[in-house]
């Protein structure tokens, strides 16, 4: 089984190497960020609750994160592996992550360190923009819309999300400093942690995620 999970800071590129190897490795892209933004989207009881955690950049309780987790690793398209991507961001949560896997007869094949400098990650997610009508990311440096600020293909304004903002970016980078520091240093205990320079291209942080899956 190819049990991953991605860590690095908000802006390290995770959702974007999780979504091409998704396809590639035929395991589900799991991201606890997706699954929060949706529910608050969809205003369900769980999107109530972390709605205004979200916004501040804070992180969501050790407790509700495990549980969604949980529920999403016991569905039948994670029987031959998965990638965590956001997940765990506390020892705690990586404790948790453990034991649920324990539980399931497996254990995690590496925890992948995508490392990448604040200034880089401010500069890659204060660009981004979303059209609030079909999802679509952009970001004006890399990948701009063809007329300025319009949905390709919606040709509605394109919003920046709360937690795109600037302020809100650098409160969660030192967030995730003080927070998941920890966590690679529990995976680097257990001799499970992988460092990869987030800063790299597409294609190179994809083919070293692949050596490492097929050097196990």
């Amino acid at each position: 089984m190819i049990d991953l999970v991605f860590l690095g800071p908000p802006g390290a590129g995770k959702g974007t190497y999780a979504r091409k190897l998704k396809e590639i490795l035929g395991i589900p892209h799991i991201s606890t960020g997706d699954i929060f933004r949706e529910a608050v989207a969809a205003g369900t009881e769980l999107g109530r609750k972390v709605k205004h955690i979200l916004e501040s950049g804070e992180l969501v309780p050790d407790e509700i994160v495990n549980e969604v987790v949980r529920e999403r690793l016991s569905e039948p398209d994670c029987e031959k592996g998965f990638i965590l991507d956001g997940y765990p961001r506390t020892v705690a949560q990586a404790e948790a992550l453990d034991e649920m896997l324990k539980e399931m007869g497996r254990s995690l094949m590496w925890a992948i360190l995508f490392d990448v400098p604040e200034d880089v990650v401010v500069q890659r997610i204060s660009n981004r923009r979303v059209c609030p009508k079909c999802g679509r990311i952009y970001n004006l440096i890399t990948n701009p819309p063809k007329e300025d600020n319009l949905c390709d293909e919606c040709k509605v304004p394109l919003i920046q999300r709360e937690d795109d903002k600037e302020e809100v970016v650098r409160r969660r980078y030192r967030v995730y400093m003080e927070n998941t520091l920890p966590v690679v240093e529990y995976y680097e205990k257990k001799e499970k942690l992988q460092k990869i320079d987030g800063t790299a291209g597409l294609d190179t942080v994809i083919e070293e995620v692949l050596k490492l899956v097929n050097k196990d």
